[in-house]
């Protein structure tokens, strides 16, 4: 049955809140959030739709679910949530799933300068955020330089007895050994502060001013140590050749559609600085305005990430999405936060900048796709396979002594890592240093659902290892019948130089040792070395884990209380295993019977 729009919209509310359009079978088409529900909704079904795109996507649509919310700011968290995890087809998919890193302050006597990711909270002052590290390490870098902060973690700045080579290179005052007072060390993070709010010229003024102040007092090393703060000011201000003196808190989104591709890209002003800026490229654009990927980026970045005082788009959104953005991030952030045009020079220069990067980004992208397609394009001629090579699961085994024995499987799909589709395996059940049975394992664990119908096979699989580890793996291939997915295996070369692996090949072919500059080399290489990399790992994880968990603490029936007394009476684990069943029940709460199970656990 047709969806019956007008009977539908006839229950709508006009409270704010969240749509979800659904076809005939039930999957999400594409999810909203709306000042006015029924408002917003109902522009679906007038005559003229903004686009082909829209109009074949209400074609489609047999139901549509709606969930009424409070305010237009808890419509955007949930629409934000809702995209996530339903990734439907119509909606523009940003993937911004990192924290951003700050700088921070820290709180004492002698504040620590840093770097931080994650939630800021109320124990620390924080900075950003930045759009990279490397934005957050320059910026420390700048500031040890100017006002010689410490940086050490606390557990190194009270336990020192000298300064470390940070002072001697007038990175750091030495707060540790008292070399600076506190009240001058705070007056420096006072100033360190003021320069990360964008307050620069206040800085030099109150530095000029104690630069004088000292050389009245004939104090001339001091005046001499404000005279080079100064200076490097000037050289940080000179280097911010696209600054404010306004201090302002701003970031820049440009949208841009060249050479196929749509590409968001976010720079960030904060304290007047230009930091850098970090390209997106969304999926399900389809033919998507700039302006539709500018709307859907501030809606889904900001309904996770704190918004700064104001916010400059080129393209705008839509009027109508300009305004109920301003007014869900008025709510979210508590203040209005304006979506503009750049208007000034310095903002005009700052959206230019961030339009160079985003073609910058396209050309880099295009040029990576590019080389990609090549490498696979060699890798399938020189392997001689009869279809194009999309999907690539490489398999590594990692332990020490046979210790914590796990296997990886990683997956190069859309010529990049797939980094959501790894998985790891602990072994178990093998003899300890059996890599031919881990390998065995690790292969019909990752293909039993491949062999049932479930799951995409890959198109080539990868074995980092020799003629054992790729028969074993072919042989799981051969139990679970899929012996017609292509595999090769690694082999190192001599002294495991990159550049001499060779490749070995299950059903008795002669390998093949391929050029050191081949293209197809270079792609399995970068694959190998990441699943190598996945799997060591996964494996110092548990090797750790491991060797966190005293053995006294996994015999049965022995609580802290019995592992205190057994520790008390022989001293440790290495007396507890030379100990006797007699022994081991003359300890109080050690029955003979529970001796008995001790022992035959230990040994």
């Amino acid at each position: 049955m047709s969806f019956d729009a007008k009977a539908f919209l006839a229950t709508l509310t006009e409270l704010p809140g969240v749509y979800r359009m659904l076809d005939s079978n039930g999957s999400v088409l594409y999810v909203g959030k709306a000042k006015n529900l029924k408002k917003r909704v109902s522009s679906y079904f007038r005559e003229n739709l903004s686009s082909p795109r829209i109009a074949h996507m209400v074609s489609q649509i047999a139901a549509i679910e709606t969930t009424a919310t409070r305010t237009e700011a808890e419509a955007l968290l949930l629409e934000n949530n809702l995209i996530k995890s339903l990734a439907p087809r119509y909606n523009i998919l940003f993937r911004d799933d990192k924290s951003y890193p700050y700088i921070v302050l820290s709180k004492g006597k002698f504040p620590r300068l840093g770097f931080f990711r994650g939630n800021p909270d109320r124990k620390a002052d924080y900075f950003g955020p930045y759009p990279s590290s490397w934005a957050v390490r320059d910026s420390i870098h700048l500031l040890q330089k100017m006002f010689r902060l410490r940086t050490c973690e606390d557990t190194v700045f009270s336990n020192r007895s000298r300064p470390c080579l940070l002072y001697q290179i007038k990175r750091c005052s030495g707060p540790c050994v008292g070399f600076i007072a506190a009240d001058d060390y705070a007056a420096d993070i006072q100033l360190a502060a003021m320069f990360l709010l964008g307050k620069q010229q206040e800085v030099t003024r109150r530095l000029t001013k104690s630069m004088e102040e000292a050389s009245s007092k004939l104090a001339f090393e001091q005046a001499a140590v404000f005279r080079d703060q100064i200076q490097s000011l000037h050289q940080v201000q000179e280097k911010q050749f696209v600054s404010s003196s306004k201090g302002e808190d701003v970031d820049i989104l440009v949208a841009i559609r060249e050479a196929g591709q749509l590409c968001v890209n976010l720079a960030m002003v904060r304290g007047g600085r230009h930091l850098g800026d970090r390209p997106f490229f969304p999926t399900n654009a389809g033919d998507s305005e700039a302006s539709d990927a500018c709307a859907a980026f501030i809606r889904q970045h900001y309904a996770v990430h704190p918004a700064p005082a104001r916010i400059l788009s080129s393209p705008l959104p839509s009027e109508e999405d300009t305004g109920e953005t301003e007014v869900t991030l008025a709510e979210l952030a508590g203040r209005p936060v304006p979506v503009q045009e750049g208007r000034g020079a310095t903002h005009k220069a700052w959206i230019e900048m961030a339009m160079q990067n985003a073609r910058l980004a396209i050309l880099a992208r295009n040029q990576a796709t590019a080389q990609q397609e090549q490498r696979l394009a060699a890798l399938q001629e020189a392997l001689q396979l009869p279809e194009s090579i999309s999907r690539i699961e490489c398999f590594d085994i990692s332990h020490t002594m046979g210790e914590a024995t796990v296997a990886s499987c990683v997956v190069y799909e859309g010529n990049r890592m797939k980094k959501s589709d790894y998985r790891r395996f602990n072994i178990r059940d093998i003899q300890a240093g059996d890599d031919y049975a881990a390998m065995r394992q690790a292969v019909s664990r990752r293909y039993d659902s491949i062999a049932g119908g479930e799951g995409a096979a890959p198109d080539l699989i990868l074995i980092d290892g020799g003629k054992g580890q790729v028969s074993s793996a072919f042989s799981a291939l051969a139990d679970l019948g899929l012996t017609h997915l292509p595999m090769i295996g690694v082999a190192k070369g001599e002294e495991r130089k990159p550049g001499l692996e060779t490749l070995i090949f299950p059903e008795g072919r002669e390998p093949l040792q391929l050029p050191p500059q081949h293209p197809a080399l270079h792609l399995i290489q970068e694959i190998r070395d990441e699943a190598h990399r996945f799997a060591i790992t996964g494996h110092r994880a548990q090797r750790g884990k491991a060797r966190k968990t005293s053995t006294l603490e996994s015999l049965p029936g022995i609580g802290p209380a019995r592992r205190k007394a057994l520790v008390a009476r022989f001293g440790g684990l290495p007396g507890v295993l030379a100990a006797s069943t007699d022994q081991l029940a003359e300890v109080p709460g050690i029955s003979r019977e529970m001796a008995e199970k001790i022992y035959s656990a230990l040994h």
